[in-house]
């Protein structure tokens, strides 16, 4: 499944512009796909004379409007972005931020308080765990009357309140202090070929997705055939068995072993048997941690 990212905003800030230049689907309120630009993946796709190469992505989901309600629908991405106007003269970006965390903060203060109302109900038959329950809402809704958000509580929470508030936010100016929004949305719709052509450096959109990234703690790891070649998300700290769940859950119910080439070390050494006859390739078992740039050849029987 891939990691999946909100874009909110105040109206007419350019959210649905973010979106299609993310994803080069038109807004509808859809969820679109954001690749991962590494230029490393083509380097490995070179060495296999791969047919198909399919960069990794991450999934992208645009609310219309602000409130509770609509905000509510992003209860389980993983990370925000919010777009900020500056480019309407206007308006102040940094005031239009502080205005959206205090509607993340309003919603998480509703959705704790609905929960509550539901949960104290349910307490009154007694149960320990619930009324346990019951005290921990309490608290957490004191907190967040106070004006303070999830992210600054200590403590655990209740995992089935999926809060706003804790989520990683990341900050999109658009405008001619941050990102041109409208030109890049224009130049994904010329094709990677002519926009490269357009461009003296790398899109700003990259910069955007590497703060994702960074702010969701992602690594990349390669599958390097020649029918399709391809670059994939973990979380930094997963394993070899959660890496070959990621591509698909009968590889992981089989699995063997798992052969690991740094993707430099193929690169150089021109092609998998070279590598393996140089020793730079080893065998992995189900707990060995994947660093970022591996290249993984999962062996398994189902």
């Amino acid at each position: 499944m891939a990691l999946e990212v909100g874009i909110v905003g105040l109206p007419s800030s350019g959210k649905s512009t973010l979106f299609h230049a993310l994803t080069g689907a038109r807004a509808s309120g859809d969820v679109g796909m954001a690749a991962i630009p590494d230029e490393r993946l083509a380097q490995v796709a070179g060495v296999v004379r791969a047919r198909k190469v399919t960069s990794a992505a991450i999934r992208v989901v645009e609310v219309r409007g602000t409130g509770p309600a609509l905000l509510g629908n992003l209860r389980q991405v993983d990370a925000l972005l919010v777009v900020l106007d500056g480019f309407s003269g206007t308006r102040v970006p940094a005031d239009d931020l502080e205005t959206l965390r205090l509607e993340l903060l309003v919603a998480d203060r509703d959705h704790v308080e609905r929960r509550l109302e539901r949960v104290a109900k349910q307490a009154k038959s007694g149960d320990a765990t619930l009324k346990q329950e019951v005290v921990d809402l309490e608290r957490i809704l004191a907190h967040l009357d106070e004006g303070s958000s999830l992210a600054d509580r200590h403590g655990s929470l209740p995992p089935e309140l999926e809060p706003l508030t804790t989520k990683p936010l990341i900050a999109v100016e658009n405008g001619s202090g941050g990102i041109d929004l409208k030109l890049e949305a224009e130049l994904v719709d010329l094709g990677t070929d002519e926009a490269a052509a357009f461009r003296e450096s790398a899109s700003a959109l990259d910069e955007v997705v590497r703060r994702l990234k960074e702010e969701l703690h992602l690594i990349t790891f390669f599958t390097a055939g020649d029918k399709e070649t391809r670059a994939w998300t973990l979380r930094n700290g997963q394993t070899a068995l959660e890496a070959a769940e990621t591509i698909h859950s009968d590889i992981a119910r089989g699995f063997i072993r798992c052969e690991v080439i740094r993707w430099n070390d193929l690169v150089e050494s021109g092609s998998h048997a070279e590598a393996a006859r140089r020793g730079l390739q080893r065998l992995e078992g189900k707990t060995y941690v994947v660093e970022d740039g591996d290249v993984l050849n999962v062996r398994f029987n189902v």
